[in-house]
């Protein structure tokens, strides 16, 4: 026998629904107000069509600066591959202050080789200008297999381990170079207390010093602006920048972890910080 509910049950039953949903609707949007729970640290993601990599801060950082350098030289993409792959053998690319015997820097180069001073190597600007002098000296570098190439600059005990790395170049220079679009996602906690003011002058040396143009954030084509764009992101908490515009994208500080988001008003001829 099926059973009938009177008009009051169905009524009460109706108003509990109507509450459950508004109480689950209401906890959800207090949730997204507060502080998560789960601190998410700081980080980047690297993702493009090659693949997708996860950077700590510092790593992305010396990824900028090579790609920026070889930008300054008008070196081919197949360069950063080779720098990237040699960069992440020998250091991870990280900016060692040591190493085997006298090795210093991202490349592991030697003072006592004729690298440079120590305190020139351990420049990621300067360090990655001196690899890449050394890697266009190499005959054909363009085409040979890429450990053939890094071990011809190199020379290390065993050029064979260059080649493990090549995908992983391949991924990192697709998305620094700026040829994949706001392919480089960086975020770190918000700052706590008094914000401090972003150094824009600062990062602009900084950025001019690698890339080696006066006017670096209103780059000469779309290319360009993103290697500018993925520069900055990774060099925003070190410089206290807030945001960062660009080609109909806007990247902030205070939700570094949504990443790039549409903003329709963020020019197309010019990097703008915050």
């Amino acid at each position: 026998m099926r059973r009938r509910f009177s008009k009051g049950v169905i009524a009460i039953i109706a108003i509990v629904t109507v509450l459950a949903v508004a109480i689950t609707v209401g906890l959800l949007s207090l949730l997204r107000k507060v502080t998560p729970l789960v601190d998410l640290g700081e980080g980047c993601k690297i993702t493009t069509p090659e693949g997708s990599l996860e950077l700590d801060l510092e790593q992305a950082k010396v990824a900028a600066v090579i790609a920026a350098v070889a930008a300054r030289r008008k070196l081919p993409e197949r360069a950063v591959v080779i720098a990237y792959a040699t960069g992440i053998q020998e250091s991870k690319l990280e900016n060692l202050t040591g190493g085997d015997r006298d090795s210093v820097g991202v490349f592991q180069q030697r003072p006592s080789q004729g690298w440079g001073r120590p305190e020139q190597l351990v420049d990621p600007v300067y360090a990655s200008g001196r690899f890449f002098s050394a890697l266009v000296k190499v005959r054909n570098y363009r085409k040979l297999p890429l450990h053939e190439a890094a071990q011809a600059v190199q020379r290390s005990a065993d050029g064979s381990a260059y080649a493990q790395h090549e995908e992983d170049g391949k991924v990192l220079a697709a998305a620094f170079t700026g040829r994949v679009p706001k392919a480089v996602h960086c975020w770190f906690p918000a700052p706590t207390g008094k914000t401090p003011l972003p150094d824009e002058r600062r990062a602009a040396r900084e950025l001019a010093r690698a890339l080696g143009a006066g006017s670096a954030f209103e780059p000469s084509s779309r290319k360009r602006g993103w290697l500018v764009a993925a520069w900055s992101i990774a060099h925003a908490k070190e410089f206290g920048l807030g945001g960062i515009r660009y080609d109909g994208q806007a990247w902030t500080a205070a939700k570094s972890h949504d990443g790039w988001r549409a903003d329709p008003k963020a020019s197309a001829r010019k990097v703008d910080l915050s």
